[in-house]
């Protein structure tokens, strides 16, 4: 069962529009509640080799470390929800917490969700 702050390999082909697709690392950010109840979907954002510097809030980066060989970005504007079955290997490694906050931020502010 996946955790919040854990990246797992997924397997999203097939690949549509400008989604990227193939089987690669991705970020569980659905709440731990949703999780523990075994929802049938995740919610999770993709990890990308391709870096990008300086594309806050679109990305943020993720350091190399467990079985994440190199440092990745997170593709926060790919945010989707999978079905649990394309998970298909896990956990490689968990977020550090610092990191955990960045993508919160990120998210909060791509989906318009700041506070006024």
């Amino acid at each position: 069962m996946p955790e919040r702050g854990e990246i797992w390999i997924a397997d999203l082909k097939p690949t549509h529009g400008t989604g990227p697709g193939k089987t690669r690392p991705v970020l569980i950010v659905q709440a731990q509640a949703l999780l523990d109840a075994g929802h049938p979907s995740t919610l999770i954002v993709p990890l990308t080799t391709q870096l990008v510097e300086d594309a806050a809030p679109l990305r943020v980066r993720v350091p190399a470390g467990g079985r994440l060989r190199r440092d990745s970005d997170l593709l926060i504007d790919q945010l989707r929800a999978i079905d649990n079955r394309r998970l298909v290997e896990g956990p490689v490694t968990r977020i550090p917490g610092a990191v955990l906050e960045r993508v919160d931020d990120a998210l909060r502010e791509v989906l318009d969700l700041l506070l006024p």
